[in-house]
């Protein structure tokens, strides 16, 4: 039987995200023939892609995929979705054009903005894409906000919302031991966990006029964020320590809020089968590319490097004894 879909190669197949690229590929009618990362532990491809090739090595990978596009039997890979650490994002879209392949890359794209402004001139070049997971922008209580929001604006163009956006995933050592631990390698907290929620912020709110970074902790990081109808307080979190004593309580170790004007924008559900809507979209040549991604690319290197306030009094209720704490 002559198979009709796309070939995809996978760097970066070992990371907690990858079987979410896994289950997306293979749900499109697509499949993965070639296989790459440093740690052999990924065995999960089995219940995928069985008949992928798999390699440790960068360079082996390489030259399997040229093989494959000089064969010219359609087995050429058409697409490579990159699952690597975030500083390497840049380097393996960069292969993944040059080898006359689109590129789907998980978030952040790149660690600095200067990066993805590069990444244009060769997209350019090699008449390929290069696709992002913004996979919020897809999420129904998300998209209903964004029209709730833009219908308050144009009847009132003076609209003002009060905004709190709270997320801790709890991580353990090994995760500060890891490349995420790492701001150079990760982007730091705000864009190793944060970076879609604030393109999500700007996509329903649109450009930021200005900001205020409390505190950016190792584990933590709170600010304010003013947009022309929004003033968004938010705090990021790694450490379980800050979870709400109901969730403790729970045994849960996640905990995401987003309220406007005090109420609380449900949004828990739905996102497992984001990452398959992401590549629906792509396949049909209506992924997000870089003019997309760049906003909160640029936003979350100002958080960055932006001066912390070390405020007595931090803007978001979450960020006073625990962001002390954390110090």
């Amino acid at each position: 039987m002559t198979f009709s879909g796309s070939n995809f190669a996978l760097i970066g197949a070992a990371g907690y995200i990858a079987p979410r690229h896994m289950q997306a590929i293979k749900a499109t009618g697509n499949r993965v023939v070639a296989a790459m990362d440093p740690n052999d532990s990924v065995g999960v491809i089995d219940s995928y892609f069985p008949d992928s090739a798999f390699f440790v090595e960068f360079e082996r990978f390489d030259r399997h995929i040229d093989k494959l596009k000089r064969r010219g039997d359609g087995s050429a890979v058409d697409y490579v979705a990159i699952c690597s650490p975030n500083y390497l994002h840049d380097s393996h879209i960069r292969f993944a054009l040059k080898a006359g392949a689109h590129a789907i890359c998980e978030k952040p794209l790149v660690v600095n903005p200067w990066n993805a402004e590069a990444l244009k001139d060769i997209e350019a070049e090699s008449g390929k894409k290069v696709n992002t997971i913004l996979q919020l922008r897809l999420h129904p209580s998300i998209i209903a906000l964004r029209e709730r929001v833009a219908a308050a604006v144009a009847a009132n163009p003076t609209a003002k919302f009060a905004v709190d956006l709270t997320y801790i995933t709890s991580r353990g050592a090994w995760y500060f031991a890891s490349w995420k631990g790492a701001e150079t390698k990760s982007g730091g907290i705000a864009a190793n966990i944060g970076v879609h929620f604030f393109d999500m912020l700007l996509w329903v709110f649109g450009p930021v006029v200005s900001q205020e970074v409390d505190r950016l902790d190792w584990d933590a990081g709170s600010g304010t964020l003013v947009f022309a109808n929004a003033e968004v307080r938010w705090f990021l979190s790694v450490n379980a320590d800050h979870l709400p004593d109901g969730v403790k309580a729970k045994g849960q170790r996640t905990y995401r809020s987003i309220t406007m004007d005090g109420d609380e924008i449900e949004f828990s559900d739905g996102f497992t089968d984001l990452h398959t809507e992401s590549y629906r979209h792509i396949m049909k040549g209506e992924g997000f590319g870089l003019d997309d991604a760049l906003p909160a690319i640029h936003l979350v290197h100002d958080i960055r490097t932006a001066q912390q306030s070390g405020s007595t009094s931090p803007s978001h209720p979450f960020a006073d004894d625990r962001q002390t704490a954390a110090g």
